[in-house]
């Protein structure tokens, strides 16, 4: 066949659908994020979607939230409904791992495929604007008397925040089990509850109470990293002498029943998008930390962070 018949019907076969996702940009991607809007899992999958369109890694993209249950409730309705569907993708992380781990919800993650590993975020530990602590030293001294009277806000039960709480109580000498944790559905409403009083002490990712520290409405005493984040004046729990250190992982998974080759496809258009312009600028004004890991590599790194977060969990009474 001459070079220019065979690249004419190359065309031909795009424009018809008929060649392998590899070779075409998908048309439509239907983007399934397990949490309300507001949160970081929301926030993550529409800066992915603007990512992937301005990457022309995808035409559209649609957006579906499905909060409730640490992401279990979405997962359900992602692997139910999207088999097979080699255009959809779901955001998760390590707070879907934990949310199985203390649910044990009907659905498995391992029925869907992985993907990518996106990000880590660190948790920011937050007092309200009147509270009548100052610093971790003096929550801590509150949760050493009397564990149950420091009321903690956050994500989901087994969101990286609650199992950092139940952490900072096992290194300070309190019981971990006894530790008064209040799951929030979304990050709009531990938002809420922190500006209101309603909590002693919330935590999340720093992006998203960024604007409320700045504005002095929430005073930061405490990041979950091992170093200070870049550009970010508050201290460490190492530094203040609570050796804890938790990450908040983020990436996708695509629906179940893909092939290998639909898989290699989508894989390779995340990391297209994870490659521009509109990405670079999300993980700067989000303060994400990237933490690119694809095919079986994140695979291998998912069922270890579950055994690792199983065992963390165990540990801490939280199972």
């Amino acid at each position: 066949m001459r070079r220019d018949t065979f690249l004419k019907s190359l065309a031909a076969l795009a424009a018809a659908g008929a060649l392998p996702l590899s070779a075409r940009a998908a048309a439509n991607v239907k983007m399934m994020i397990p949490a309300n809007p507001g949160g970081g899992w929301d926030t993550t999958g529409r800066a992915l979607g603007k990512a992937l369109t301005d990457a022309k890694a995808a035409d559209t993209v649609a957006y579906d939230n499905k909060g409730g249950a640490a992401g279990a409730l979405g997962l359900a309705q992602f692997v139910n409904g999207s088999k097979g569907d080699a255009n959809a993708l779901m955001v998760m992380g390590s707070v879907m791992l934990g949310g199985i781990i203390t649910g044990k919800p009907p659905v498995n993650l391992s029925q869907a495929t992985p993907i990518a590993r996106l990000t880590t975020e660190y948790n920011v530990f937050v007092l309200p604007s009147n509270s009548p602590f100052k610093t971790m030293k003096d929550v801590v001294e509150q949760l050493k008397k009397d564990p149950g009277s420091v009321k903690w806000g956050g994500g989901s039960r087994g969101s990286t925040e609650h199992i950092a709480a139940a952490m900072i109580a096992q290194k300070v000498g309190a019981d971990p089990s006894k530790i008064n944790y209040v799951a929030f559905r979304g990050g709009g409403e531990a938002t809420a509850a922190i500006l209101g009083g309603n909590v002693t002490i919330g935590g999340s990712g720093y992006s998203e109470f960024a604007e409320y520290i700045a504005a002095g409405k929430m005073k930061a005493i405490a990041v979950t990293s091992a170093q200070r984040l870049p550009g970010i004046n508050v201290p460490t729990l190492k530094e203040q002498g609570i050796d804890v250190e938790i990450g908040n992982w983020r990436g996708v998974y695509g629906a179940p029943g893909i092939s290998a080759e639909q898989r290699k496809a989508l894989t390779e258009m995340v990391l297209a998008a994870l490659k521009s312009a509109s990405w670079a600028e999300s993980l700067k004004k989000n303060a994400w930390t990237p933490a690119v890991l694809s095919g079986d590599a994140f695979a291998k790194f998912v069922d270890d962070d579950f055994a690792a977060l199983r065992a963390i969990m165990v540990k801490s009474g939280m199972v």
